[in-house]
């Protein structure tokens, strides 16, 4: 039987907006263009409120788990989603590789990509109130997509 219960998808997605905030404040800090730097100090906001978004979620909106095959199992699915693919501090380790603003990019490019398929997955989890609210951070997150990728193609 799995550990987790269905509002723990909350407490995902809280660390994962907050280490996208350190991630791109970090990546701020080595951005050389002011431009460049502007973006990602804003991305970096945009995940602050994305966590008090998930965080207002997490105290008011009841979980419900879909039908599983065995006890446990969309847990440990969207767990295994998470650990080291998506903006977590197991994946800040892979932050030692990135040296520059390209592959800072490439880095926030594949965690957002990977963040909108955790949030879609989620809303299998939320009463429909909350699936509209998860419908607008997956909208944002594809933004950050569209933003990263317009800068990387600029380089």
């Amino acid at each position: 039987m799995s550990s987790y219960q269905g509002s723990d998808i909350f407490q995902f997605a809280i660390r994962m907006e907050e280490n996208g905030e350190k991630f791109y404040n970090y990546a701020a800090s080595i951005a050389k263009d002011p431009k460049i730097y502007g973006i990602f100090t804003k991305l970096a906001a945009e995940e602050v409120k994305h966590r008090k978004l998930f965080a207002d979620m997490f105290s008011r909106i009841d979980t419900v788990m879909p039908k599983e095959s065995y006890p446990g199992e969309y847990m440990a699915y969207l767990q295994a989603s998470v650990d080291g693919k998506v903006f977590t501090a197991e994946a800040s380790k892979d932050l030692a590789d990135v040296r520059d603003v390209a592959a800072a990019l490439d880095f926030a490019i594949g965690r957002e990509l990977d963040s909108i398929l955790y949030y879609s997955e989620m809303k299998k989890y939320v009463t429909d109130s909350a699936q509209s609210l998860l419908d607008q951070v997956i909208e944002e997150e594809r933004k950050h997509v569209v933003v990263l990728s317009e800068i990387k193609k600029s380089l």
